[in-house]
């Protein structure tokens, strides 16, 4: 029987939406005021599922705390209160977009858990709108 566990996890971040290889009015046009040179902040609102077996000898799928200090390591350590485009490497070339944000969450929490359990990420950058990935 394959069971979600999911918790939730927040992180305050600032980014700009530009790309170095686009004129400003271009960036402009495409990315409008997230394109602000000076930066814009969001607190991110992150949901980890996490899908797999029920163990028959503890009854968890993972256990939560487990995942909690993943969370906890790799993505509210490495990106909160930072400036996701200036402080986390993974953005020094990748444009920080709530997609990109969210694949990057993705990959650096996967690789830390069992190979048999599945991953979705939830990154809600506004209260209205969030992204989904889970590796597909």
């Amino acid at each position: 029987m394959r069971v979600t566990v999911s918790r939730k996890a927040h992180f305050n971040a600032a980014h700009r939406l530009y790309r170095k290889d686009w004129s400003d009015e271009k960036n402009t046009l495409i990315f409008g005021k997230c394109n602000n040179p000076n930066f814009h902040g969001h607190n991110y609102e992150l949901i980890v599922s996490v899908t797999g077996e029920i163990d028959t000898e503890t009854g968890y799928v993972i256990d939560i705390k487990t995942l909690k200090d993943i969370i906890k390591t790799e993505v509210e350590d490495a990106f909160d209160h930072k400036n996701l485009n200036v402080e986390v490497p993974e953005f020094k070339e990748l444009n920080p977009t709530a997609e990109n944000i969210a694949v990057v969450i993705y990959n650096k929490i996967k690789p830390k858990l069992d190979s048999a359990l599945d991953v979705e990420i939830t990154l809600f950058e506004t209260p209205r709108n969030f992204v989904t990935y889970s590796g597909k």
